[in-house]
């Protein structure tokens, strides 16, 4: 039998070499903390909205990344992995950044809001001119701000940009006298329709999309009968189709626009992941090349100058400096 001795020298001598272990693990990066947060831009408990300065000195008013998290409009985080894995160099590149909370598609319903998607949309378009309205605040030019986003963020995102201007002149809140148009859009994996003739031409298994128009869904449904009876409703909902899909609303005066996809395109072939295929971007490159606005696309294999939203967004504040 091992002595009392014996068993303790062996204890201690593992417990070192775990302590050591745990000496020796690297330590997660730590992400920068926000320069504020929980600033409300609307009357609802989720308009709300927080942002990062710089992490060095700027010559004036910092350009702006404007951040929208993905989750289907029904989750999500404003710290999500996109966004964190650029912070820590768009803050140290002198550009400050915004990420936006919105309501989901469940606060929509039972706000009654119709069509539910518009209540997202219009929440980030009505950040979008809190923070131009306070660029003093948020130390940011007004005129150099572009939109980042992934999956429905991104979808907002490509809306925001090519949505003609959403301001009302007129109007006594001087919030919404504030213009929306952006610079650009550098996106990750966006839907650029929520029409279902045209994803289902695309990429015969989508799925996607009904429940932004809020009337499809019923208990214990599988996604492919919820979309199928989306699209047999099609013709009744289309004016809110082509209100909130951002490929109805190219134009000749639309900023440059990037698409970051990780799938290889295959119009009228079926997709693993059809939710967010390059499908939707070829289709959305193609109408922005008729209009004469500038697109860059990215999927695997394809002949592009960035592979990353991160170095487009460096690059076009780069190019744009005052």
């Amino acid at each position: 039998m091992l002595s009392f001795q014996m068993i303790f020298r062996v204890g201690c001598f593992a417990v070192c070499l775990t302590g050591m272990a745990v000496a020796q693990t690297p330590k997660e990066p730590v992400s920068p903390e926000p320069t504020e947060s929980g600033i409300s831009y609307g009357d609802h408990r989720k308009q709300t909205l927080m942002f990062w300065k710089p992490t060095v000195a700027t010559d004036g008013p910092s350009p702006c990344v404007f951040y929208i998290h993905g989750g289907g409009w029904r989750g999500g985080s404003q710290t999500d992995a996109n966004l964190m894995g650029m912070l820590p160099q768009l803050l140290e590149s002198g550009i400050t950044v915004v990420s936006v909370q919105y309501r989901y598609i469940q606060d929509a319903l039972a706000g009654h809001v119709t069509p539910p998607v518009k209540a997202p949309m219009s929440d980030c378009a009505r950040a979008l001119q809190f923070v131009r309205h306070h660029s003093m605040r948020f130390g940011i030019d007004p005129d150099r701000m572009i939109a980042v986003g992934g999956s429905a963020g991104a979808c907002t995102s490509l809306w925001l940009a090519l949505h003609d201007d959403m301001k009302d002149p007129s109007s006594e809140d001087p919030i919404a006298r504030q213009s929306t148009r952006l610079m650009g859009a550098a996106v990750i994996r966006p839907q650029t329709t929520l029409d279902p003739k045209q994803m289902r031409e695309w990429t015969p298994n989508s799925w996607y999309g009904g429940h932004g128009f809020g009337r499809f869904a019923k208990k214990g449904d599988k996604k492919p009968a919820q979309f199928a009876r989306f699209l047999a409703a099609r013709e009744d909902v289309l004016p809110w189709i082509k209100a909130y899909s951002p490929i109805e609303h190219v134009s000749s005066d639309d900023p440059p626009i990037y698409m970051f996809y990780s799938d290889v395109p295959k119009i009228g072939q079926k997709q693993g992941d059809p939710t967010h295929t390059s499908n939707f971007g070829v289709k959305l490159q193609e109408k922005l090349h008729e209009s004469g606005v500038e697109c860059e696309l990215h999927y695997k294999g394809a002949d592009v100058e960035h592979t990353t939203v991160l170095s487009y967004v460096l690059d076009q504040f780069s190019v744009n400096a005052n």
